[in-house]
C-alpha cells in the first residue's frame, strides 16, 4: 500500500516537474498501461486533479480507463461513473472460454459479459479488444465472438490478431506442439470477417485495427495516428512533442528514487527528418486518412515526395494502395497488409 501511495504522489511530482513541456491544451487523459483499475476513485481524482492544476485542459476532455473484466465489479463500475472517467476500455480478448485459457487471460467468459452487461448502463463510450487469429478459433467462433460484442451496443472496437511473445505459456504449448501456430491466413480470413461485419452494423474502419460508430472514435489513439504531440506519466510512459520521442525508465523504485529528487527519469531521442518521415508513412497508412502528398512536399520536401511516389508504383499497380485528392492510402486489398507496405515505402538513411 505504501508503495502504491509513493507511486500516485511521484505521477503528480513528474507532472510538476513536466508542466512546461505542455503548451497545447489537453484533449485527452488516458489511464493505461499495466491496471489502472487498481486505482481507487479517490485516487483517480486525485490525479485528474493534477492534471488540470498543471495544464491547460479542454472543456469537455476525453477520459478513459482500461480495464479487465475482473476488476469491474458492479460496485466498482458504479464507483466509476461518479468520478470523471467518461470512456471505458475493457480487455474482453474473447468470449469463449478456451480462448481465454489459452491467452492465460484472468477473467472467464462469463465475467466478460456480466462487465459488459454492468458497464453499459453506466458508461455510453466503452471500448472492447477482441483478438482474432488464436488457433482454434474457426470463422463461426470468430463471428459468434463479434455478434456477442455486437449484442452490447458496444460503439467502439479495437481488434489485433494474436501475436506469441517469448517466454509465455502460448509460446511453450507451440513449442511443444500441444496446440499449432497462429497462420496468417487465417488472421487474414478472421480480419476480412470482422471488416465486413463491422461495416454493416455502422462501424467506421478509421484505422488498420480500430472501429468506431460516428463520433465515438477514440480521440487519444487518434490524437496519436495524427502526428500530434502527447505526454506519458509514469514508469515506462512514453512521450512526444513533434520533434523528439522520450520514455521513461521502466524499473518502479529508480523511477520513485529519481523523481523525489525532481530528476526526470527518461532518455531522449531527437527523430531526425527520415524517422519523422517514416512515423507519418506508418500511422498514415493505418488509417482511413491517409499520407497527404501535400504534407510530405511541404514538410519533408520533393526529394521526399519523389522517392515516396517511386515506392508506391508498384503497390498502386497492385492495387494495393491508391491516390485520390492527392492522398496515398491503402485500398481494400491493402489494409490488412498496411504495415508490410509501410516499411518498403520508408526512407532508409542510404537511399
Amino acid at each position: 500500500m505504501k508503495k502504491k501511495d509513493e507511486m500516485i504522489l511521484a505521477l503528480a511530482k513528474e507532472m510538476q516537474l513536466r508542466k512546461s513541456e505542455i503548451n497545447d491544451v489537453v484533449e485527452t487523459i488516458y489511464f493505461g498501461g499495466g491496471t489502472p483499475s487498481v486505482l481507487t476513485s479517490e485516487e483517480i481524482n486525485f490525479l485528474i486533479q493534477e492534471v488540470y492544476s498543471n495544464f491547460k485542459v479542454v472543456e469537455n476532455p476525453e477520459i478513459t480507463l482500461e480495464a479487465n473484466p475482473d476488476d469491474l465489479s458492479n460496485d466498482r463500475i458504479i464507483e466509476l461513473s461518479k468520478s470523471p472517467i467518461n470512456r471505458l476500455s475493457i480487455g474482453i480478448q474473447s468470449f469463449f472460454e478456451e480462448d481465454l485459457q489459452l491467452m492465460n487471460r484472468a477473467h472467464n467468459a462469463e465475467e466478460a459479459k456480466k462487465s459488459l452487461a454492468e458497464a453499459t448502463k453506466y458508461f455510453d463510450n466503452i471500448s472492447i479488444d477482441l483478438i482474432y487469429g488464436i488457433p482454434g478459433l474457426t470463422n463461426e467462433m470468430w463471428k459468434q465472438n463479434i455478434e456477442t460484442a455486437l449484442s452490447f451496443g458496444i460503439p467502439h472496437i479495437s481488434s489485433y490478431a494474436l501475436t506469441v511473445e517469448p517466454k509465455t505459456a502460448l509460446k511453450k504449448l507451440i513449442q511443444t506442439g500441444k496446440i499449432s501456430e497462429p497462420k496468417d491466413e487465417v488472421a487474414s480470413a478472421h480480419f476480412q470477417i470482422l471488416v465486413d461485419t463491422l461495416q454493416e452494423n455502422g462501424f467506421i474502419h478509421y484505422e488498420l485495427s480500430n472501429f468506431g460508430k460516428e463520433n465515438y472514435f477514440s480521440k487519444n489513439n487518434s490524437a496519436y495516428w495524427l502526428g500530434k504531440k502527447y505526454l506519458g506519466i509514469g514508469p515506462s510512459a512514453h512521450s512526444y512533442d513533434g520533434i523528439s520521442r522520450s520514455w521513461n525508465i521502466a524499473n518502479n523504485s529508480i523511477y520513485l528514487k529519481e523523481i523525489q529528487e525532481e530528476k526526470l527519469p527518461s532518455e531522449v531521442e531527437i527523430l531526425s527528418q527520415e524517422d519523422r518521415y517514416n512515423e507519418y508513412i506508418m500511422t498514415g497508412l493505418r488509417t482511413i486518412w491517409g499520407v497527404s502528398l501535400n504534407r510530405i512536399e511541404n514538410e519533408f520536401g520533393i526529394k521526399f515526395l519523389d522517392y515516396l511516389l517511386r515506392q508506391a508504383a508498384k503497390f498502386i499497380a497492385d492495387d494495393l494502395l491508391s491516390i485520390a485528392n492527392n492522398v496515398l492510402k491503402t485500398t481494400r486489398k491493402g489494409k490488412f497488409l498496411a504495415d508490410g507496405i509501410a516499411s518498403d515505402l520508408f526512407m532508409l538513411g542510404d537511399d
